[in-house]
């Protein structure tokens, strides 16, 4: 017997959900305990979200042991506490392959398991997909309860509430378990965090027995007792309870998310019990049972690989500042001079650099929540003042508030800035989180004008411009992770608008990037040149507006034009296209082709194997472009290494 098998005799006794059901609730305990640690050893080995798995540990061995999964559909919000239910549902011999190159996601995700009912990685989605299953178990459908998991950051965004009121309002059948941690990626901030907290700190709020609708189980005088309590907890008699009944939600708690015993027997009553709509307020403590976890201030949200005994997580030796640092640092320097610029991010500081911002300009740094549609015109508002505010979202968060870029910034033509980490593609977060329909979705907007970064020092000049274009609203982009290790300019320099550059002249073939894959077209560039053709490297630096005296003077000086972008078909590329078949420069010998990412959603896998997938290595370059310039077979192979 090996170590881990000595070590989880409980655990080792579930391959599903349903061996949960037959064990006592001692035993659930001790199922509990052991899937904590496994959690704790399979993260340590692959990095991922730890903290937020480690406060669900007893929540989601409660909840499989009473509901029926996967009849029974268990959604998580956003997914990045999954990790104890994957171990739980068949997916345990597996957990060294999370988040790698043909492994687990580390989401939720429905072609995964038939205990996924619902993929997820963005946030307060899981309400309404829960009423969505609600709604086809009534019209018939093959399928149980509904239950929905959503933290109290998660819980702050307004598709949460939207749902939680038609929900209210339909009166079906459905569970709604809200994980209070008081800790989404990011503190959470505004009204709704201070409300949960103060049901936190009710000297009552502990009684799970203080809801209407459950009192009726009690003796008498504890039912009394019970009722009062409640009216202490959730609002005197005739006047008005909690915002959740008052939404048209029974509401049951808070409860304590740890303790396995009032969780079971709260789950089982709501379970019996239940006619319509069901809220229940669980608190739970994020990275529970990990000290390191705890005492950390981010809990462990996003770790890397790391030793158990320590939490120490293993660091690799940077090479160049991360895009992400270079522009919290810009920014920064800029606004020590500007007394208008003030940031805005959505419960994202640390990963969009802005908490750098923040620490040298507090007062003028604001954090919406998980509120991508607000943080947009609440910036809007903000330009309309005439302060110069930074957007800072990932690219695929941004696309949740894209109604108001376009009716409330772009209609407006107000300068917002909107600085888009996380572009192309992100490695172990997966499809979910890669950054590919920005370019396209921006450059659609009049009035926009959108950027992208060929590398840090290029960012840094980005920050600059953006600050300085106060005509109407502007974007820039650039990837996660290191920089190409460029000399880095002590101060940015204000680009024109719609100028490109040229960095190389030849006259065989032209290769023009946009945004950070300028560095693998400078390898591709070097196995053209090796194989006998001059190569003219441009960086075009803007996707709108296009520089079109450089795509004149490209597409009439070189056999072949090759356009290089990290973003999907409807984006650079066509944009390069549209503007030079309305210049007549498509009518002659030009051979044009676009490299962009295909036409699918690409798995999670290193950066690099998953740009390779995508088919835009340096040699995926150099053998398109070869192709286009009509070099003979030999010559192509010739360049690919074969």
């Amino acid at each position: 017997m090996d170590r881990a098998a000595k070590l989880t005799p409980h655990l080792d006794r579930i391959a599903s959900p349903a061996d949960l059901r037959g064990l006592s609730d001692s035993a659930l305990g001790d199922v509990a305990a052991e899937l904590r640690n496994e959690v704790i050893e399979s993260v340590a080995t692959t990095g991922g979200h730890l903290g937020s798995s480690l406060g669900v540990v007893e929540l989601t061995v409660a909840l499989h042991a009473v509901f029926d999964t996967p009849r029974d559909k268990l959604i998580w919000d956003v997914g990045h506490q999954c990790y104890p239910h994957k171990v739980l549902t068949g997916r345990r011999d597996r957990m060294a392959t999370l988040r790698q190159e043909g492994g687990l996601s580390g989401f939720t995700k429905r072609s995964e398991s038939q205990y996924d009912p619902f993929g997820a990685a963005h946030s307060s989605t899981s309400i309404s997909a829960a009423l969505g299953f609600t709604i086809g178990r009534d019209m018939g459908q093959p399928t149980g309860d509904a239950i929905a998991v959503i933290g109290d950051g998660s819980i702050s965004a307004g598709m949460a509430y939207e749902a939680l009121n038609n929900a209210g309002a339909e009166g079906r059948r459905m569970f709604v378990i809200l994980n209070d941690n008081e800790m989404s990626i990011a503190p959470p901030v505004g009204a709704m965090s201070k409300y949960l907290s103060g049901l936190y700190a009710s000297p009552l709020g502990n009684l799970q027995q203080a809801a209407e609708g459950f009192e009726a189980a009690l003796p008498g005088p504890l039912r009394d007792h019970a009722r009062r309590a409640r009216q202490m907890v959730t609002g005197a008699v005739g006047a008005k309870g909690t915002l959740f009944e008052e939404l048209g939600f029974q509401y049951i708690g808070p409860i304590n998310g740890h303790d396995m015993d009032q969780l079971l027997g709260v789950l089982r009553a709501a379970r019996a019990r239940a006619t319509g709509p069901v809220l229940i307020h669980c608190c739970t403590v994020k990275g529970k049972g990990y000290a390191p976890a705890e005492q950390s201030a981010d809990k462990y949200h996003g770790v890397g690989k790391f030793d158990p005994a320590s939490g120490a997580q293993a660091k690799k030796r940077p090479n160049a500042p991360s895009y992400t640092k270079v522009f919290g640092q810009a920014l920064s320097d800029l606004a020590a001079n500007d007394p208008r610029i003030v940031g805005v991010t959505a419960a994202m500081p640390s990963g969009t650099g802005m908490d750098i911002f923040a620490r040298a300009h507090p007062a003028r740094m604001f954090d919406v929540g998980i509120a991508e549609q607000h943080g947009v015109t609440f910036a809007a508002g903000m330009a309309a003042s005439g302060l110069k505010p930074f957007c800072a979202i990932y690219s695929t968060f941004l696309q949740r508030g894209y109604d108001q870029i376009v009716h409330d910034v772009a209609l407006q033509n107000l300068p917002v800035r909107f600085a888009i980490d996380r572009a192309g593609l992100v490695g172990a977060d997966g499809a979910t989180h890669a950054g590919a329909f920005d370019v396209g979705y921006l450059s659609a907007l009049p009035n926009m004008t959108v950027m992208a970064a060929g590398d840090e020092a290029e960012l840094v000049h980005m920050v600059a411009t953006a600050a300085a274009h106060d005509l109407g609203p502007i974007a820039f982009r650039y990837p996660r992770g290191e920089g190409e290790g460029v000399p880095m300019p002590e101060t940015g320099e204000v680009l024109e608008i719609g100028k490109g550059r040229v960095l190389s002249e030849g006259s065989d073939v032209a290769l023009l990037s946009f945004g950070a894959h300028l560095g693998e077209c400078r390898k591709a560039a070097a196995k053209i040149e090796a194989a006998g053709l001059s190569v003219t490297l441009a960086d075009a630096r803007f996707a709108k507006p296009l520089d079109h005296a450089l795509l004149t003077r490209l597409a009439r000086n070189h056999r072949a034009l090759i356009t290089v972008e990290q973003g999907a078909r409807g984006g650079f590329g066509a944009m390069v296209l549209h503007t030079l078949a309305q210049d007549g420069l498509l009518d002659g010998k030009l051979a044009i082709r676009t490299m962009t990412l295909p036409d699918r959603f690409i798995d999670q896998a290193a950066p690099d194997a998953m740009y390779a997938d995508a088919g835009l290595t340096a040699t995926d370059i150099a053998a398109t472009a070869l192709q286009a310039a009509g070099a003979d077979a030999e010559m192509v192979l010739g360049a690919l290494g074969a």
